[in-house]
């Protein structure tokens, strides 16, 4: 079995949101989710790294494409969510509450239907310096 190798793509994107669940109650709402319930939204410098996992090819020693690997991102994730509201002008928070969690998910599930099988990928998303979240957490 020849020997894998992981290289990392670091981006950042500015994003607001509200943590809020509409079948809730205003004091349930602020009690769960504190200041990030704050109707008038509150946002994060994200800084997003992508693992992609593979052995290096024989002719050109890339793992993977890191200009490939750039463009997929910034086209898939950085046009998509940079400098938006992501409860109001994304289509996929309008019913999913973009938690980090939720958010770093989608990021996985989109790169994955761009990246092939045969990568690895782990998805990496620092909402503050100090949290953050991985999926897939394995």
């Amino acid at each position: 079995m020849k020997n894998k190798v992981a290289v990392y793509r670091k981006e950042h994107f500015n994003a607001a949101h509200r943590l809020h669940n509409p079948m809730w109650d205003e004091a349930r709402n602020n009690s769960v989710f504190g200041k990030c319930n704050n109707p008038n939204f509150h946002g994060h410098n994200y800084e997003l790294i992508v693992k992609v996992t593979g052995v290096p090819d024989a002719v050109t020693g890339y793992v993977y494409d890191m200009k490939l690997l750039s463009d997929l991102i910034k086209e898939n994730v950085l046009e998509r969510f940079d400098h938006k509201n992501l409860n109001l002008d994304t289509l996929e928070f309008k019913q999913l509450n973009p938690t980090a969690e939720n958010i770093v998910v989608l990021i996985y599930n989109i790169l994955r239907e761009k990246i092939e099988t045969a990568f690895e990928l782990k998805v990496r998303l620092y909402e503050t310096e100090r949290n953050f979240v991985e999926y897939p957490a394995n």
